[in-house]
């Protein structure tokens, strides 16, 4: 799945840096621990496979670790650097599928700002408004230095970053396989109709991440216009949490809250954390949050 070519080091454009070139080199220094510089790529390195050639070059050609998608004609799909290294890595299904804001990020780099927020549904200035001091704060430091080496504080948080899109693309398909050998489909009658909900049993060890790995698998099969609420195991006690899938319209838990075995419900009605561990309960409670 993952690159085993050994690098010498990763070439970026110099000048403003955007998410995808930035968390392209996160995944290359968590792989390789190799110096980054923020220059124009000479001829002999794009011909290097030593040398991995990010966002800048011409050239997308990954049998030499080059990743450039500029040269692209314009009515080529939205792609981005981080998109091309993900595919070589055998990565870019799982994470087109599972990593939500993948697909803008490959849409603001190739189609703007303004295109990318049409395309979502919102207004213009929403794509700023979605930005926090950390995304200015990292883009900006890291745009700021010519050179980033092993042991500095942004090179560590940088391998921090890209082990962690790593390591949660190496596990989803885990956890889809760990609630498609013990979750369970519930049809919980409502009214005329009935809610379809996941449950995901408690299990010896806890399933990594239960809430998550429910949420995995009702993409994974195709399932997020039908599933309305999932139930998981609570880690922090011996109940279950339950939540909606989704935000689904027709749930509130704030409609539960006042029962004895409703510890936490969320304000906002999304989710709440039980202490019942009976299946025929916590069907009950979705059925009661049902409105």
């Amino acid at each position: 799945m993952y690159s085993l070519a050994m690098l010498d080091r990763i070439v970026t454009h110099p000048g403003g840096a955007h998410k995808d070139d930035l968390l392209a080199v996160c995944v290359l220094v968590a792989q390789h621990g190799v110096p980054v510089f923020r220059r124009d790529p000479t001829e002999a390195e794009l011909d290097d496979a030593r040398v991995a050639i990010v966002d800048i070059g011409g050239s997308h050609d990954p049998a030499r670790m080059n990743f450039d998608h500029h040269h692209f004609d314009r009515e080529h799909a939205p792609t981005c650097a981080l998109s091309l290294l993900l595919e070589h890595l055998g990565l870019y299904e799982d994470a087109k599928l599972f990593c939500d804001w993948l697909e803008p990020a490959e849409w603001f780099d190739s189609r703007g700002p303004g295109k990318t927020a049409k395309w979502l549904g919102v207004p213009r200035r929403a794509i700023s408004q979605l930005n926090s001091p950390i995304d200015m704060t990292l883009l900006r430091r890291f745009a700021g230095a010519p050179e980033h080496h092993p042991g500095e504080p942004l090179y560590a948080f940088m391998q921090m970053v890209g082990q962690d899109l790593l390591d949660y693309l190496g596990t989803v398909r885990s956890r889809i396989s760990f609630v498609r050998a013990h979750g369970q489909r519930w049809q919980v009658p409502a009214g005329e109709g009935a809610i379809e909900v996941v449950f995901l049993p408690r299990t010896e060890p806890v399933a990594d991440e239960p809430s998550a790995a429910a949420k995995s698998f009702v993409r994974a099969e195709g399932l997020e216009k039908v599933v309305a609420a999932i139930v998981y195991p609570d880690r922090r006690g011996e109940g279950y949490g339950i939540a909606r899938y989704e935000d689904h319209p027709r749930l509130d838990f704030t409609r539960v809250e006042g029962e004895p075995d409703v510890h936490f419900a969320h304000k906002s009605g999304f989710m709440c954390k039980v202490t019942a561990t009976d299946p025929a309960r916590l069907q009950a409670l979705v059925a009661a949050a049902w409105r």
